[in-house]
């Protein structure tokens, strides 16, 4: 009895699609930062609600609606970038979240910004860049 092994197919890969999934993963993270402001607004107008009150005032403090409704955006915004991008590549991307988040609460919250926090979004920063390029083939 002989065997015979049938190759994979070749898998070409669109360079053009998978800049387009990083970069809409960029995007996205800058979205889910919005998010999470609203999020923090709506949450500041929610006094002492206890877990019901939290419940309903997802649906009825419009910050607080709209960053949960950003983050279902982001979500869709995930799937596709997906399909075209590397999981090793992009999920280290959505840590940019956090430098963002960061940058903007300064700005919007007038939150301070030590050098710990500044070194520390140097770091995410290069570690981002460092496993983009390690996804270039």
């Amino acid at each position: 009895m002989s065997t015979t092994t049938v190759p994979a197919p070749a898998v070409t890969i669109d360079h053009a699609k998978r800049r387009q999934a990083v970069l809409l993963v960029v995007a996205g993270t800058l979205l889910c930062a919005i998010a999470q402001l609203l999020i923090k607004t709506g949450a500041n107008r929610l006094g002492h609600a206890d877990l019901f009150g939290t419940v309903i005032g997802i649906f009825t403090i419009p910050p607080l609606f709209a960053g949960y409704c950003l983050y279902g955006i982001f979500a869709v915004i995930m799937v596709y970038a997906l399909r075209h991008g590397e999981l090793s590549v992009l999920f280290p991307i959505i840590s940019l979240n956090s430098v963002w988040v960061a940058v903007l609460s300064v700005i919007v919250f007038h939150e301070t910004m030590s050098p710990l926090k500044a070194a520390g979004i140097g770091i995410i920063v290069a570690g981002v860049a460092i496993l983009g390029r390690g996804g270039i083939r």
